[in-house]
């Protein structure tokens, strides 16, 4: 251990972060009611400087996904990434700030968790291995449950970021180990059971049993559903030739990849940000992509007009190919696909399809709890329990009380399914205390060079206000419906929407009125 002075007194104002060398290494100094703390630098789920994104009270919100950490303690508060910052203690001398530091300087650290106790006869079961599902099991440990407590899971790897697939791993510019979130070990040594590679075909919730494929039985006493979606396939003609890939799975683009070097036409079925980012990555790739949609922008749906135009132009910059107002109704070939006839009768020559029209809610091995009739979801409360009191639901699959848009809504992104699992966690323990679902939903995407950022949930708006320009890119969009920030998604513009989400997140967000009338500074609203 040695100490050292890293800054004076009056580097920093209150409020300020700064990341400092020290050695090999680097350091995030804090100042906080004439305090200082020293955290891990970098943010633990994809390693962003922290000092580039803001600081709103003790919380350090991260500049590229949103993460959040507790300048203090460096324990992580929101998700995406599972580890908290490591942190350092610091102390004042004359007007020099020393921090004691380690000779080698960790940026993250694993919260301590309880280990299992077989005195303690409660079992915990979570079905998932998603986002919700590694979540949870985790929290579950943090928080000190110390019952049997087992993750199920229909595939055999262990957890993954399914975030990356349809971008770096399908770029080729990741391997698919770095996809695992967390290694066997890892959950040996916190005592998480893993049952992997045997799907759940019945959830008995009167004799609180789990029946498997393989007719094997698993009791429980409390039982978190997070089983996420299942990508939707076309039912035409043709839809079983080879070459044809939804991107769900780690299979499903390796596959992909094992082909991509032999080909060269591909065929998007879809404009959604999978099928948008799949054109990306095989583009870059080398291949000449086409992409067929029935909207008549990319993402119109959840971007509106304005932006999905900026990506449609992105795109064929690039020489992706466009087809709208159309749709894929057979695939022809010799064994693999050949070809796709659509709709209006065009007939395009291809290698290679991929179906990016959405998923559905697994939900299907349910009896005995109501689901939504529109889209086979699980009704959760503010608590994401289920009508049956020791049944919670979580990510994409629950239909959840969303204060903002006043219904339950049903939100497929990465970084809530993960706050869900959190939560969900937290009300399952018997401890007499419940955490309410506050969520500020956020997603990302990446295409080509051009990142995305988009906080809060927008359905339907009466109006896009852009501040900024859609051809540099560098601008923020704000969805506005009856007076309300609904969402605001954002291009190069980091800060600021990391500075909304925490704004959101305090339920001190401005009105509509106030964004369409006024430059705001939404670093100093913070």
């Amino acid at each position: 251990m040695k100490e050292i002075a890293v800054a004076k007194v009056n580097d920093l104002q209150n409020g300020q972060m700064q990341q400092i060398d020290i050695a090999d290494s680097q350091i995030l100094l804090s100042k906080i009611k004439d305090k200082f703390y020293a955290t891990g630098a970098f943010c633990t789920h994809y390693g962003a400087p922290l000092a580039k994104g803001v600081l709103c009270g003790e919380t350090i919100v991260c500049p590229w996904h949103n993460a959040c950490f507790n300048a203090i303690a460096g324990e992580q508060e929101e998700p995406p990434g599972l580890d908290s910052l490591e942190h350092f203690s610091v102390r004042i001398e004359g007007d020099r700030v020393l921090v004691q530091l380690p000779d080698e300087i960790s940026q993250h650290r694993t919260l301590a968790m309880a280990n299992y106790e077989p005195s303690i006869k409660d079992t915990l079961v979570v079905i998932g291995a998603g986002a919700a599902g590694t979540a949870a099991v985790e929290h579950l440990r943090q928080k000190g449950f110390q019952g049997k407590l087992i993750l199920v899971s229909a595939e055999e790897k262990l957890p993954y970021d399914r975030t990356k697939l349809s971008k770096g791993y399908l770029q080729g510019k990741a391997k698919e180990d770095a996809l695992l979130l967390r290694s066997c070990e890892f959950y040996d040594e916190h005592d998480i059971e893993l049952r992997f590679g045997k799907a759940v075909t019945e959830v008995n919730v009167a004799d609180k049993v789990i029946i498997f494929e393989d007719d094997s039985r698993l009791e429980y006493d409390s039982l978190l559903l997070a089983t996420g979606g299942t990508a939707r396939k076309l039912d035409v003609p043709g839809s079983d030739l080879a070459n044809i890939f939804t991107i769900r799975q780690p299979e499903d683009a390796t596959s992909i990849l094992n082909i991509v070097k032999d080909v060269k036409k591909a065929l998007i079925v879809g404009s959604s940000f999978i099928g948008m980012e799949a054109a990306a990555s095989l583009t870059q790739q080398g291949l000449e992509v086409t992409v067929v949609s029935p909207s008549d922008v990319p993402f119109k749906k959840i971007l509106g007009n304005k932006l999905g135009k900026m990506f449609q132009k992105l795109h064929e910059a690039q020489g992706v190919s466009f087809k709208f107002g159309t749709k894929a109704t057979e695939f022809t070939g010799n064994g693999k696909v050949e070809r796709a006839i659509l709709e209006n009768g065009e007939q395009i020559a291809t290698d290679l399809v991929i179906l990016g029209i959405g998923v559905e809610p697994n939900t299907s091995y349910l009896e005995g709890i109501e689901l939504n009739e529109k889209d086979s979801s699980i009704p959760v409360n503010d608590y994401l329990q289920t009508e049956i009191d020791n049944i919670y639901a979580a990510g994409d699959i629950a239909s959840f009380p969303y204060a903002p848009m006043g219904e339950p809504t049903r939100i497929e992104h990465w970084r809530l399914a993960a706050q869900h699992g959190r939560i969900a966690a937290a009300n399952m323990l018997d401890n007499g205390s419940k955490t309410v679902t506050t969520v500020v939903p956020f997603f990302w995407s990446g295409q080509y060079d051009l990142k995305l950022r988009y906080v809060g949930h927008a359905e339907k708006w009466d109006e896009v206000k852009v501040d900024g320009d859609l051809d540099e890119p560098k601008f923020l969009a704000y969805y506005l419906q009856d007076n309300k920030v609904m969402a605001v998604a954002g291009v190069n513009r980091e800060q600021e929407i990391a500075a909304i989400s925490e704004l959101m997140r305090g339920q001190k967000m401005p009105d509509a009125a106030a964004v369409k009338d006024t430059e705001i500074n939404w670093l100093e609203m913070i």
